[in-house]
């Protein structure tokens, strides 16, 4: 089965929802997150404020080239990592890119409680996401497929994901 690559903004679901696709079609989960921040030996959030974002985002982009070599993964892919055109290349070159979004008062609510999220450290949150929405989605629109997870359960969505998969392979 080709690699099954979930991008989107944060708190979409992607890392819940990839560790449980992972596990129902018997491949390997990996997020490109976890593979910097061991790279690196430092959070996210340390990369961002004493490295700045151009330095996170080519750290990420080797990143993606390494996880686009491996088979049989489900990647949960950085939030921002669509900016970058390269990205989107390696992922497709031995995999199937899909998007899960949700409205801006789902992210909010998903992610409101979480302190480890570094653009969304700022005094107007929900500001923040509907700038960032906008200024991201002509990336996100680039995604073979897209999946609105706003008012879908884990297991709809996985469900969803599933048939995508089994119908390209």
């Amino acid at each position: 089965m080709k690699n099954i690559i979930l991008v989107g903004f944060m708190g979409t679901g992607k890392t819940t929802i990839a560790t449980k696709l992972a596990n129902r079609l018997d491949m390997r989960y990996l997020s490109t997150d976890d593979m910097i921040e061991k790279k690196e030996k430092r959070t996210i959030n340390e990369i961002f404020t004493d490295s700045g974002e151009d330095y996170f985002r080519n750290v990420e982009s080797a990143v993606v080239r390494e996880a686009s070599s491996m088979a049989n993964v489900v990647i949960d892919a950085g939030g921002g990592v669509v900016i970058r055109e390269e990205n989107l290349t390696n992922f497709r070159s031995n995999g199937i890119v899909i998007c899960l979004t949700a409205g801006e008062e789902v992210i909010l609510e998903r992610t409101k409680k979480y302190k480890h999220r570094p653009l969304l450290n700022v005094e107007d949150p929900k500001r923040k996401i509907r700038d960032l929405l906008a200024k991201r989605a002509p990336f996100y629109a680039k995604a073979d497929h897209c999946i609105d997870t706003g008012k879908l359960t884990i297991r709809q969505a996985v469900d969803e994901i599933t048939k995508i998969a089994e119908a390209v392979q």
